[in-house]
């Protein structure tokens, strides 16, 4: 293994793997003179590949920013995928953010590694895991209030409004939108860390020697970020691992969920139920108090989140109506019906949907396009009708405990 000094300031290692050389090189993600190296390194020298830090759905993203404008909505609902599509415009909205503050868009070097690759009729290996497993991964590993600090990350990338200062720049230079998005969590917890970076070095090394083996490419450029660089050179250095696609398997498995997110639903409607039986068997003016109780505070709130999302007068009352019988049905949730009442009365246009990416970059743009809002609608509500069913819950066990 050599280093050699920098393309323009940015690290690269090249090393020999069996019959292979690779030079790696350590981009920042924010950073145009990271395009540039890439594109110089593809002029001066002659490459069989290109691998990139990035796995199939980011490449198809990267170079289709225009995908979102085929999204259908209300169908992305129905299939549960409402949350990921938040998840993924929040990043969204954080990576705009970046650009107008440093004037360049995050990729720009994958963007052109892969361009220039396929200008040259190379070969653009897809090398990092996908970003949907490393989410889940993170999250399966996350216990519930570390979890409430993820969802905040992504929120806070949203709403806030403050410049960057240099540590943020220096963060980004050195990793990329994940790392940077959840970096204060990955500092202070070994068990983010793993999934977020550590893995992914792995997942790299395997995918790598996976490629070469199959293909026997003799000389491959690798674009990553800097951060991965130090990680990936080590273990390549020590060779690649004994089975790859055992490693790539290994990595990509979700670990066993914990029981209790998919019982404690059933429970608490357990005892709910429980509780109103037992108000009724005292009198039934109590059950009939304990059921309006429920239903004005559980779809009170529900309301309430609708309003906040700025929904139609009849989704308000739909999410009204509908929460107080889907808190007691953990297979239906009030967001759910709440957001395809919205999509059916306010339906999104073409254009919301091509100006989705631009319109969720800034937090006003949320609440004006009809895309979002639903998307707005659906997470407010389900957010108002979990606190009402807690609320109410207490309230009723209050009062038949009394």
């Amino acid at each position: 293994m050599s280093a050699e000094p920098a393309v323009s300031a940015e690290p690269v290692r090249r090393l020999r793997l069996g019959e292979t050389e690779l030079v790696l090189l350590g981009t920042a993600h924010v950073s145009r003179a990271s395009a540039e190296a890439v594109a110089r390194l593809l002029e001066d020298e002659d490459f069989d590949a290109v691998a990139v830090e990035l796995c199939p759905s980011r490449y198809h993203a990267l170079m289709n920013p225009d995908a979102l404008e085929r999204l259908d909505i209300l169908q992305a609902i129905r299939q549960g995928r409402a949350q990921v599509i938040l998840a993924n415009l929040a990043l969204g909205a954080y990576q705009q953010r970046l650009a107008e503050e440093l004037g360049v868009e995050p990729g720009t070097e994958m963007r052109v590694a892969a361009d220039e690759a396929r200008v040259r009729g190379l070969p653009v290996l897809l090398i990092d895991r996908d970003i949907g497993t490393t989410l889940r991964r993170v999250y399966r590993r996350a216990p519930w209030w570390r979890r409430l600090g993820l969802v905040g990350a992504l929120l806070g990338s949203v709403v806030s409004r403050e410049r960057l200062d240099e540590k943020e720049i220096e963060r980004l230079k050195e990793g990329d939108i994940l790392e940077s998005t959840f970096s204060q969590f990955a500092d202070e917890d070994q068990g983010l860390f793993e999934p977020l970076i550590a893995e992914r070095d792995r997942y790299m090394v395997a995918r790598l020697c996976q490629e070469l083996a199959d293909t026997g490419l003799r000389r491959v450029l690798v674009v990553v970020g800097a951060g991965h660089l130090k990680g990936m050179t080590e273990r390549l250095a020590t060779g690649c691992p004994p089975d790859p696609a055992r490693e790539i398997a290994e990595l990509e498995s979700l670990p066993p969920p914990s029981p209790w997110p998919r019982r404690l639903p059933w429970l608490i409607v357990a005892l709910i139920l429980s509780g109103f039986a037992i108000g009724f068997a005292r009198s039934p003016d109590l059950g009939w108090s304990l059921i309006k109780e429920w239903i004005v505070i559980n779809g009170g709130l529900a309301a309430l989140g609708a309003l906040l999302a700025r929904a139609h007068p009849l989704t308000i009352l739909a999410a009204f109506l509908a929460a107080p019988l889907t808190s007691l049905n953990p297979m239906v949730g009030v967001g759910m019906v709440a957001a395809l009442v919205e999509g059916a009365l306010r339906r999104p246009s073409i254009g919301d949907v091509q100006r989705l990416r631009r319109d969720t970059a800034h937090l006003g743009g949320w609440w004006r396009n009809r895309v979002a809002r639903i998307l707005l609608v659906f997470f407010f509500s389900t957010l108002g009708s979990a606190a009402g069913t807690y609320l109410a819950g207490f309230r009723i066990f209050e009062r038949v405990s009394g």
